[in-house]
């Protein structure tokens, strides 16, 4: 265990579910507790803050999620981990008071960006492939660079490379899923001051009309019954 931190959010995750607490409520609970920012456990690299600014609350539930694996309906965590669909429904006020406003705020960072950076992309993507295909054009390799220049000014491999250099990350084929979010958070920055606010907010309007859609194709898909 990483701290005492840690240990009293885990304890307290065990006892509250022990004193017939919905177990939802109390792993939110023991996330406001949680102190580490990362750690190694059980042979795997947890990052729960990326930059220092950006709280990946879905990896520390996961993590969270071990110590009580026995006491979750299978059913509601395979819910929440694979599809993002928790067993009960909180307002945004709700969910914040519970993880707390230090942990909220760096959760809207996360979400802004990382997850709406990647909306954004995909939101380009599918754009540019429309007008390509309105021109005839075949697809290729070549649209993965074109999305990247036309929303932040560089091709994806001069990106990585240079996110690399200033991390001095070893240059690697591919990307973890922990470098992709950091990579992703990155971008955002970039972004941000690469572009005037009226772009920024033209993109991020852009990125929340995709994510909608995507949330509610996401709502369908989710598991009925196992």
């Amino acid at each position: 265990m990483s701290n005492t931190g840690d240990t009293q959010a885990i304890q307290y995750l065990k006892e509250s579910i022990a004193a017939g607490k919905h177990w939802y409520v109390s792993l939110l609970e023991a996330i406001k507790l949680w102190t580490s920012t990362e750690e190694d456990y059980n042979e795997r690299h947890y990052c729960y803050l990326i930059d220092n600014e950006a709280f990946d609350w879905h990896v520390l539930a996961e993590r969270l999620c071990e110590e009580i694996s026995g006491l979750i309906p299978d059913k509601e965590l395979v819910g929440l981990l694979f599809f993002d669909q928790p067993p009960i429904e909180l307002s945004e006020g709700e969910f914040k008071k519970l993880i707390g406003n230090a942990k909220y705020q760096a959760y809207l960072n996360y979400l802004y960006g990382v997850l709406m950076e990647e909306i954004l992309i995909l939101a380009i993507t599918e754009e540019v492939r429309k007008r390509r295909s309105g021109l005839g054009l075949s697809e290729d390799n070549s649209i993965v660079d074109e999305v990247y220049r036309h929303i932040y000014g560089a091709t994806q491999t001069e990106l990585v490379n240079l996110f690399r250099k200033e991390r001095n990350y070893p240059r690697r084929k591919s990307m973890s899923l922990g470098e992709l979010k950091e990579f992703m958070y990155w971008l955002f920055k970039q972004r941000l001051k690469r572009c005037d606010k009226s772009r920024v907010a033209s993109d991020t309007k852009k990125a929340l009309l995709k994510l909608r859609f995507y949330m509610k194709l996401k709502s369908r898909k989710a598991p009925q019954s196992l």
